[in-house]
């Protein structure tokens, strides 16, 4: 019996719509991941990009569990001596919800040419309007 591998012209992407408001960061950050990478199509292929495009919405108003907000820190080096930085959560929910999630899911996806492929196919908004009307998006939900 032989197995399917998927070449990256037979692919056939679809565009889906998220909206994010009232779910946890993490749980959304999983599930767009796992579309990025095609998982949860049968055609999957793990040295080939099967994955499809995710609009997210709604995201000033994704929530964090717990005390994440107050204890959690996202951190980073500006380049210079001393450079280290950190924003608490709740700052940086309030400021940039749309990075936070989109560092969420770069975290979760391949750390190579493949996962750089594959973070191009997110579209995250902050609002409840996208730009991607024209593809006419199928809405998904968190299972």
């Amino acid at each position: 019996m032989k197995s399917y591998m998927a070449k990256p012209e037979d692919i056939k992407r679809e565009w889906f719509v998220l909206d994010a408001a009232g779910l946890p960061l993490g749980r959304v950050a999983s599930r767009v991941a796992s579309i990025l990478k095609g998982k949860t199509k049968p055609t999957y292929t793990p040295n080939v990009d099967t994955g499809d495009y995710v609009i997210v919405i709604n995201t000033d108003k994704i929530i964090l569990t717990g005390n994440k907000e107050k204890q959690k820190y996202y951190t980073y080096h500006t380049g210079y001596i001393g450079g280290l930085k950190q924003i608490r959560y709740d700052k940086l929910m309030a400021e940039k919800s749309d990075f936070a999630l989109t560092k969420a899911v770069k975290g979760m996806l391949p750390k190579n040419s493949l996962g750089r492929s594959m973070i191009k196919k997110l579209f995250v908004y902050k609002g409840a309007e996208h730009k991607q009307e024209a593809q006419q998006p199928k809405p998904i939900t968190l299972d």
